[in-house]
This record gives C-alpha cells, sequence and structure tokens, in this order.
C-alpha cells in the first residue's frame, strides 16, 4: 500500500515537472498568508500561528493543461505541513475533457455541508474553521467529461483510497467522545484499506444546465471516508468496572446515490440537495457484538438565497435520517441542522462583513463565525474574525472552549 502510494507521488512529481517545461511560460499566481488565532477561554492560549505559501501553477498548449498547487503550512508548535493539493493534466478531444492525476471534485450546491459533495475526502485537522478549498482534499483520479448540449456526463475512477484527515488526539479539536472521563485508546490494525483494483472506487453524475434548473443525479460506489469503530470495554477482572474503551477503526464499503437542484424565483435561489446510503456502518452501545450495525442512511438539505435591505442571505436546513433506527445506536435517529449566512458590501466593496452559523437543533448548541474582509491594496487583505462555540454537547457544543477570535492577513499575487 505504501509503495503504491510513493509511486503514485513520483508520477504527480514528475507530471508537474514535465508540465513545466512542456508548457513554455507557465503562469503562477497563489498566496503568502499569516494566520494567527486565539483562545479566549482559560489562558488566551494561541491556538493557531500559522504562515502559508500557497502556489497554483498552470499552463497549456495545444489540447492539453495542466495544474499544480503546491502549498505549505508553518506552524509554531509543530513540524512543517507541505504537499501537493492538486497535480493534474488536461486532455480536450472533442465533446470530451479528461483529467489525470491529483484533483478537487466538487459537487453539489449545499454551502458549508458535504451531501453528495463525496467524492474528495475532508481534512478536518482544525475542525470545519479553514476555507473548503482546503478543506477537501485532492484525490488521485481519472475524470472524465462528454458533453451533449446543455447535458453533462461525468465519470469519475479513484484507483486508491483516501480517508478523512482527522485530528491529531492531542488536538484541541479532536471529537470529545461520549464516554467522559473513561480513559480510550485506539487499534489502528483494521483501517487500512488496500490498493488493489477492487478496492478502487466509482462515481457517476449526470448534470443539466438550463434557464429554468440546474440539476445534478449521481451515483457511487465507495469507501466510507469517515470510518466507524469496534468498540471493545477494558474491564477490571477483580472489581469487574470498566476501566476504559478500545476503538478499533475500520472504514467499510457503501453505495450512494442522490442528486441537487437549484432554481430561480423571482430574484430569489431555491436549493435543494440528497444523499442515500446503503448499508451504512454506525457505531452502538451492543460491546457483545463489537458494537457496530449496518443501517441505510439519508441526507438532505433544502436551503434559500435572497436579498433583504442590500444583504445577501442563505439559510439551509439539514437532515440526516438514519432508517431502520435501533435504540443502541450512538448516533441520533434524526441529526437536524440549520445553517444561516448574511453577507454586506461597503466602500465601494472594499470592506466585506460576513456571518456564518451552523446550528444544532438538537441539541441546542451552534457555531456562529462572524468576520470583516478590508481590501487594503490591489492583491492585498486583511480579515479578522471569531469562531464563537455555544453549547456543552452536540457536533458544535463541544468544542465550548475552543471560542476563538483570529487574524489574517494575506497577499495575492
Amino acid at each position: 500500500m505504501k509503495r503504491f502510494k510513493y509511486l503514485l507521488s513520483g508520477i504527480l512529481s514528475c507530471v508537474v515537472g514535465l508540465s513545466t517545461v512542456y508548457a513554455q511560460n507557465p503562469d503562477i499566481s497563489g498566496y503568502v498568508r499569516n494566520y494567527t488565532g486565539m483562545l479566549t477561554t482559560g489562558s488566551n492560549d494561541f491556538s493557531i500561528v500559522q504562515n502559508t505559501l500557497n502556489l497554483d501553477i498552470t499552463g497549456s498548449k495545444g489540447n492539453i493543461a495542466f495544474k499544480a498547487n503546491p502549498y505549505v503550512y508553518q506552524y509554531f508548535d509543530k513540524d512543517l505541513d507541505w504537499g501537493i493539493r492538486e497535480a493534474y493534466l488536461d486532455l480536450y478531444v472533442g465533446n470530451f475533457d479528461v483529467r489525470v492525476g491529483k484533483q478537487q471534485i466538487i459537487w453539489g450546491k449545499a454551502d458549508g455541508a458535504f451531501i453528495t459533495d463525496i467524492v474528495s475526502p475532508k481534512d478536518l485537522s482544525e475542525f470545519l474553521l479553514p476555507d473548503f478549498e482546503e478543506i477537501r482534499m485532492g484525490v488521485n483520479a481519472v475524470k472524465l467529461d462528454y458533453y451533449l448540449k446543455n447535458n453533462t456526463f461525468e465519470f469519475v475512477w479513484i484507483p486508491v483510497f483516501t480517508e478523512t484527515k482527522l485530528p491529531d488526539e492531542k488536538s484541541i479539536w479532536f471529537p470529545q467522545l461520549q464516554s467522559q472521563g473513561i480513559p480510550v485508546t485506539f487499534d489502528h490494525s483494521n483501517s487500512e484499506v488496500d490498493a488493489k483494483l477492487e478496492n478502487s472506487e466509482l462515481f457517476l453524475k449526470y448534470s443539466l444546465l438550463s434557464s429554468a434548473i440546474d440539476f445534478e443525479l449521481m451515483a457511487g460506489y465507495m469507501w466510507d471516508d469517515d470510518f466507524s469503530a469496534h468498540n471493545t470495554p477494558q474491564v477490571d477482572s477483580i472489581t469487574n468496572t470498566m476501566t476504559g474503551i478500545l476503538i478499533k477503526p475500520e472504514y467499510h464499503r457503501l453505495g450512494v446515490a442522490g442528486g441537487s437542484f437549484s432554481t430561480s424565483l423571482g430574484g430569489t435561489i431555491l436549493r435543494g440537495e440528497a444523499a442515500y446510503y446503503m448499508d451504512k456502518h454506525f457505531s452502538t452501545s451492543d460491546f457483545i457484538n463489537e458494537g457496530l450495525v449496518k443501517k441505510d442512511y439519508v441526507h438532505y438539505l433544502l436551503g434559500y438565497d435572497f436579498s433583504l435591505f442590500d444583504i445577501t442571505m442563505s439559510v439551509q436546513l439539514i437532515q440526516e435520517y438514519i432508517i431502520d433506527y435501533t435504540d443502541q445506536i450512538i448516533n441520533e435517529e434524526f441529526e437536524n441542522t440549520a445553517t444561516f449566512l448574511a453577507n454586506k458590501s461597503f466602500l465601494r466593496e472594499t470592506l466585506s462583513l460576513d456571518l456564518f452559523a451552523y446550528i444544532g437543533l438538537n441539541n441546542g448548541d451552534a457555531l456562529i463565525r462572524p468576520k470583516a474582509t478590508y481590501s487594503i491594496s490591489d492583491g492585498l487583505e486583511i480579515l479578522a474574525g471569531a469562531n464563537l462555540f455555544i453549547g456543552d454537547q452536540g457536533r458544535f457544543g463541544q468544542y465550548d472552549k475552543n471560542d476563538m477570535v483570529f487574524i489574517k492577513l494575506k497577499y495575492s499575487f
């Protein structure tokens, strides 16, 4: 598996090098950024001090084009993080486009939610706080698009599975477990998916772009990017009391089908998206059966975009539903979330004020994200904001002690 990944990395490096040579005058753009955040609770520790260099190298010749997106993150408290987010070649032949290499694949209509946008895995090492272009990871894939008037047929083959990147167990963003106060250990011996042809992933999408409606239909045979775990209690043989829980993560196959749409309604936009997952694994409290069960699962959203007093606004209602639910499943049968977005520009659009919020309707928790962005000069901007977690449990409330303020200084070139 590791050798195969190293081989792919080598191929991608060759793609980048050959593409740069092939295009005699490649275009280079990108940005440098400082991102400093400080916790507002406890001792006001810095939650992040990050310096970023992000490059986009593109070029074309004839019916071939390429893109490479290398990046470097430098932190004050950990090792340098660098890599290539995208590195691919495009080939244009008649009504066909073929893209080969490491790439981000974006599907769906949702804002701040992953429903049918599941081809590229997620980097959740800093929860949902980075920009989505940084959360969405590139995957080594072959993507084929066929265009027929307003219709597009898309095929994606991913030869090697890439899982969601989770926070380090010592990170402030590591999920808080329900078994608070009980030591938890991990056994990753079963979490590797071998790099074999039969373990590759396939996705199909049909999309229609028209003056009345945009919609997509998709299907996939894939690995769940998020692990499910066998949970085994550790019991003291003398006192017969629980001393800890052993969590054994695994990744499982599933099928998915869904779609999305957006349409204009008198100056407003109505959006919808849904996905049906078959045989998704869920953790349970049934330790005797190793704490796993397979259930079909539905994830769907309805959104509405509008403008009021020159303020651009958007609301979304999101629901997750586990079909044929049993009480032993740790997740709730229905998980309800709402989002709200408001944006207004001032000073000839050099100043932008934004508010985005996730609201967990089951537990009364929330993540509220106000920010202000000011364009100082051409290419130079400063952004100040906050991440405010409300509640004491749930998807957002578990991070109640991680309230933070932050500032970003970014120069784009």
